[in-house]
Order: structure tokens, then C-alpha cells, then sequence
């Protein structure tokens, strides 16, 4: 773990990597120290629950955990940490995430998951979602998020200015 990572993204597969370009991009635009790591629920148990158990200790504030399938990775690590957990459902296999979906959200009262969409704009939010929570206790990075979000508004009403067609009739 890096000692001054704020963000830790956790996947399940090398091959979620890909998939999770969203997520490290959108960090590195807010200047967000993050480490990322492989590690399986289910082939590396073990291991998730030292890195959770150990990651407040280690600086870290939020983990994002990235899986597809049965998509038990970011419970397991809610399981054994206290910090925020996102949980991002990998698409892909027989139910193109559908299944990771549903594993990411059903969790059981007491342990709790923030899950988002499955896709491109799940792990970008993500990253977002982890963004808001930092900037709780980090003025710069809430002022950082609040000029990406007034720049969000002003490309759409952009958008609107050149496309906007005045009322006819047909």
C-alpha cells in the first residue's frame, strides 16, 4: 500500500484493468493519490481481508473494489474495514454484469456498499463519488469538484445554445 495514497481501487482480474480506465483517469484529473491492486475474494481471500483490515492504518480513506461475475470483492472488503467502499460491477460474461450488479447492490443491512452503473460511466462515477467524499475534509479538492461540476453544466448549456431550434409548426 502507498503510504500517501488517499484511494485504493481494488479488481478482481488483471483483465478489469481496461474496464476501470474511468475510475484512474478521473483521479488523476483531481489530483487524487490512489494505488491499485489485484485481488480476489474468492482465489485470494486472505489477502482482501488483510489489505481492508490494514487500510485506514495505512492513510487510506475510500477503496473502490471492481468486480464482475458473483461480484463478492467489494462486500468481503466492506466486511473488514470501517472506510467507505464503492463497489463497481465489472460488465462481461453470460449476463454482460447484470450479475456483478446485483451481487454489488445486494448487500445485507449492516454492511454497507455504495454501488454505480455498470460500464464506463460506473467506474468514472466511481472515481467521482470518491472525489465528494475526500473533498469533505479537503477544501481544495471540493473546490476542484465544483468547477468540474459548474464546467458539466456550462458544456450543456452550450450544447443547448447550438442546437436549439425555435418552436415551428407542421
Amino acid at each position: 500500500m502507498a503510504g500517501t495514497a488517499k484511494v485504493a481501487i481494488l479488481m478482481g482480474s488483471k483483465n478489469d484493468l481496461p474496464k476501470l480506465q474511468g475510475t484512474v483517469e478521473t483521479l488523476q484529473k483531481f489530483g487524487v493519490l490512489f494505488t491499485v491492486r489485484v485481488m480476489s475474494a474468492h482465489r485470494t481471500p486472505e489477502v482482501v481481508a488483510k489489505f481492508a483490515t490494514d487500510a485506514a492504518a495505512a492513510g487510506l480513506q475510500v477503496i473502490i473494489a471492481a468486480a464482475g461475475g458473483a461480484a463478492h470483492l467489494a462486500g468481503v472488503v466492506a466486511a473488514h474495514t470501517t472506510l467507505p467502499v464503492i463497489g463497481i460491477p465489472v460488465e462481461g460474461g453470460a449476463l454482460n454484469g447484470l450479475d456483478a450488479l446485483l451481487s454489488t447492490v445486494q448487500m445485507p443491512g449492516g454492511i454497507a456498499v455504495a454501488a454505480v452503473g455498470i460500464g464506463s460511466g460506473g467506474a468514472t462515477n466511481a472515481a467521482l463519488l470518491a472525489v465528494q467524499i475526500l473533498a469533505l475534509q479537503d477544501a481544495g479538492l471540493a473546490a476542484k469538484f465544483t468547477k468540474f461540476r459548474a464546467d458539466q453544466r456550462a458544456k450543456v448549456m452550450q450544447a443547448d445554445a447550438e442546437v436549439t431550434i425555435a418552436d415551428t409548426a407542421q
